[in-house]
């Protein structure tokens, strides 16, 4: 099953009378249950690939479909749904309430989508038991390692169930150890639950992961490989 596919999609940024071409026709395709990571230097188109992808922003020009719909004519509070319901974000900052245990954390996403208190604790303690940190359940986010709140986001990303997993520079503050901890979990993620994976990195051994690589230059697609 495709779950995303761009057609010629083009972002363009305007600043008063000046025009910035961010992406440059774009045309690829993700199948469901696919590891891509995407690379390239800053400024390539990355990034806005990715925030196209995660109905974060829309193609100036172009087609954009999510799981056979084309979202790419979708209105602010459409988009916001399908953020809610189908993509999990990972970021470099974690983004971790400070005040909040790593389970409130963990249970935030549901509390939005009307999930009741009980089913909230129970959905919260088995993810983060899935990424191995049930223990520090009700510890606050500062009396964790960078890795550990790391995991915690990771969760929080899964607790809804979502179709994919968007994950931008997710190592970036993350010493060699941690990384490679944390890109494990998203490998068993999917392996074991199928789950499309999209990774944006600099780093070539965290890309190394993906069965397949992405690399933009200049807002186009210079390469497409699989592993």
């Amino acid at each position: 099953m495709t779950q995303i596919k761009f057609e010629n999609v083009v972002k363009i940024y305007k600043f008063g009378d000046h025009e910035l071409k961010v992406l440059d026709n774009i045309s690829i395709s993700i199948e469901k249950g696919e590891f891509v990571c995407i690379m390239g230097p800053s400024g390539s188109g990355k990034s806005t690939f990715m925030n196209i992808v995660g109905c974060l922003d829309t193609p100036t020009s172009g087609k954009y479909f999510f799981e056979g719909v084309d979202v790419s004519t979708f209105g602010l509070d459409e988009l916001a749904e399908i953020r809610n319901k189908k993509i999990g974000f990972v970021f470099q900052q974690f983004n971790l309430l400070p005040r909040a245990t790593a389970l409130e954390n963990v249970e935030l996403p549901l509390i939005y989508a009307g999930i009741s208190a009980k089913e909230r604790k129970e959905k919260a303690l088995e993810t983060l038991s899935w990424v191995g940190l049930k223990e520090k359940a009700n510890v606050y986010p500062r009396q964790l390692s960078g890795g550990q709140q790391q995991r915690v986001a990771i969760a929080r990303a899964l607790v809804n169930n979502p179709a994919i997993i968007l994950a931008d520079e997710p190592t970036g503050n993350l010493d060699s150890k941690s990384s490679m901890e944390i890109m494990e979990i998203f490998k068993r993620l999917n392996e074991e639950q199928g789950l499309t994976t999209i990774i944006v990195t600099h780093e070539p051994d965290i890309a190394s992961f993906g069965r397949r690589q992405i690399r933009f230059l200049d807002g186009k697609i210079l390469s497409d490989t699989k592993t």
